[in-house]
């Protein structure tokens, strides 16, 4: 059974941008494992919460089809991290896909791996890719190679679509 790492922030995940792909991908037969830097409820922007499956320490990449990040105001703060740069960088060397919705796809920039990429992103982020020397396209959904980049809530459904698309 194909399986996707949904990666939230514990506080401030952008709930379209979780509930949507997540119920895409399940409806597709995906399994999907919620992971955060906290084990309990996590809390989305607005009004609802997920049940973190593991932590991002005990993540093993051989287990994924895909590993994905969700949005929202605490994405940055709490996902921006060495050890999900090295996570995600891996996981892109190994073959396999990974993607990034809203402001998250910020985190891969500043992992590197979008050098020469298109890429789309919440529109406060484009900057930040641009300077880490993606191809900003300002799509609502963009696939490279074997990166998705979506641009926020209005793009979710689409985004787990081309996840589904990716890994089938």
């Amino acid at each position: 059974m194909k399986k996707v790492a949904l990666f939230i922030a514990y506080q401030g995940f952008r709930d379209e941008e979780y509930a949507e792909p997540k119920r895409v991908l399940e409806a597709a037969g995906i399994k999907v494992d919620t992971v955060s830097t906290a084990l309990g409820k996590a809390r989305g922007k607005i009004k609802i919460t997920a049940d973190v499956d593991k932590l991002v320490k005990d993540v093993r990449p051989e287990e994924y089809s895909c590993l994905a990040l969700v949005g929202g105001p605490g994405a940055l703060e709490q996902l921006d991290t060495p050890e999900i740069h090295g996570l995600f960088s891996g996981f892109l060397a190994s073959g396999k896909p990974i993607a990034a919705i809203c402001i998250s796809p910020v985190i891969l920039g500043r992992a590197g791996l979008l050098k020469g990429r298109k890429a789309t992103v919440w529109e406060g982020g484009a900057e930040e890719l641009k300077k880490a020397g993606a191809v900003y396209t300002g799509n609502g959904v963009e696939i490279d190679g074997k990166i998705i980049t979506a641009d926020g809530p209005a793009s979710a459904a689409e985004y787990g679509r081309a996840i589904v698309e990716m890994i089938k």
